[in-house]
């Protein structure tokens, strides 16, 4: 009998994340005679510590179809990183017994660089419990830091998002800056790079050039530089946009908006960043403001998805189930940029040691001399991944999104566990 296999979703979900979810479904019931059923955590690796497992083939094919067009993560999430075996014993020998009790021989993580090091750990691990599991890395990130691939599934729909939304937010402000407002600052996420951020500056064209001043996490703020920017900006175009990173810090690296907390992974939790420098256009300058958030709405708008995106997000789990129905373990599917002019790419394998953990920052070649602006280099990495449009279907004039039965599988185990 072919042996079954749990996904699972890690960390902050995207406007993709489900169509690699319905890409894994789909393929591994293409070979329902090497894979057995599909197993969901529900919400994330947490539910299978827990045995709180969804049974995938109660779903109907429709359903899972619809998946590719519906934001969020369609089995929960969770932030939760495993420590080392010394530290965290009892959890591992769990996860082993979960996956023995159900008969799972392959486990798909799909989530950024600390789900890489969990999917290595639980590789690595069930070999030397006796259970070996083919452990397979499925990249997902909106801050598209994950070495090795070219980028991430899910950046280039906050790409989208993002350069539309200042695009659209600078044309407001434009109409009003003679009286009235003439900085408008959004805050986007990014703790340690700056893609993001840079993907605002796509929102200036030679056709419909906006003036912009974006401040990236790899350059170190400083406020007299800043406030002449702005002001140059507004003495020239009446007007301007600030698009900040929330990781944004000054020369000794202190983040202007650390809140002194950290979040289930052990990074600082930030927040705020738009209001800090919104105070500082009005302590320096006396302009008239506004500012926003992007927040969860960066990362959801599938309404906005770049087809691209979707694709890739699709491939990357199918290839997922193609490696390790290859034999590959502790491996995850990567985007290779085979060609920018035309735009083309495929799948390659990345080894997990050569992802788990590591940031892929945005180069300083990608930043202009002033170190407020992206260069050209950039815009011709970032533009294809935001290319083409993937519309959900629409109804009653809202997008028409698929929420799953999601069955709970029958526990074996008979115990719970605490985490």
């Amino acid at each position: 009998m072919p042996r079954n296999a749990i996904y699972a979703q890690s960390g902050g979900v995207t406007a993709v994340i489900n169509a690699s979810a319905c890409a894994i479904i789909e393929t591994a019931r293409k070979n329902s005679g090497q894979i057995g059923k599909v197993y969901a955590g529900r919400n994330g690796i947490v539910g299978i510590l827990r045995e709180d497992l969804i049974d995938t083939s109660e779903e109907s094919s429709e359903s899972i179809a619809r998946l590719r067009t519906t934001p969020a993560g369609a089995f929960g999430s969770c932030r939760y990183k495993l420590k080392s075996m010394q530290e965290s014993h009892a959890a591992y020998q769990r996860l082993i017994d979960v996956f023995a009790a159900h008969d799972v021989g392959y486990f798909f993580y799909n989530g950024g660089g600390d789900s890489a090091d969990t999917c290595l750990k639980i590789a690595r691990i069930s070999e030397q419990m006796g259970y070996p599991v083919q452990a397979i890395h499925v990249p997902k990130t909106v801050d598209n830091d994950l070495p090795i691939t070219d980028n991430s599934p899910g950046f280039g729909s906050v790409a989208k998002y993002i350069a539309t939304s200042v695009l659209e937010a600078s044309l407001d402000v434009a109409s009003m800056s003679l009286t009235s407002t003439k900085v408008f600052i959004l805050e986007v996420m990014g703790r340690h790079s700056g893609w993001i951020a840079a993907a605002g500056g796509m929102a200036s064209s030679q056709e419909l050039p906006i003036p912009l001043v974006i401040l990236f996490p790899e350059i170190a703020f400083d406020r007299e530089s800043f406030v002449k920017r702005v002001q140059d900006a507004v003495t020239c175009h009446g007007q301007v946009s600030i698009i900040v990173s929330e990781g944004i810090a000054d020369k000794d690296g202190r983040f202007l908006t650390d809140q002194g907390r950290s979040d289930a992974f052990g990074h600082q939790q930030l927040g705020g960043v738009a209001p800090t420098i919104a105070s500082i256009v009005m302590q320096d300058t006396g302009f008239k403001y506004h500012w926003a958030v992007a927040d969860y709405l960066q990362r959801s708008a599938r309404h906005i998805a770049s087809r691209t995106d979707v694709e890739q997000a699709y491939a990357v789990g199918e290839s997922a189930v193609l490696m390790a129905l290859a034999g590959e373990n502790s491996v995850m599917p990567a985007i290779v940029r085979t060609s920018s002019h035309p735009y083309a790419w495929e799948i390659g394998k990345a080894e997990l040691e050569e992802v788990a953990n590591i940031e892929k920052k945005l180069p300083r070649t990608f930043v202009d001399k002033s170190g407020f602006g992206i260069t050209q280099a950039c815009r011709d990495y970032i533009a294809p991944l935001m290319e083409g449009e993937d519309c959900p279907a629409f109804q009653n004039g809202i997008p028409h999104y698929v929420r799953l039965k999601n069955k709970s599988v029958p526990r074996k185990l008979g115990t719970d566990f605490e985490v």
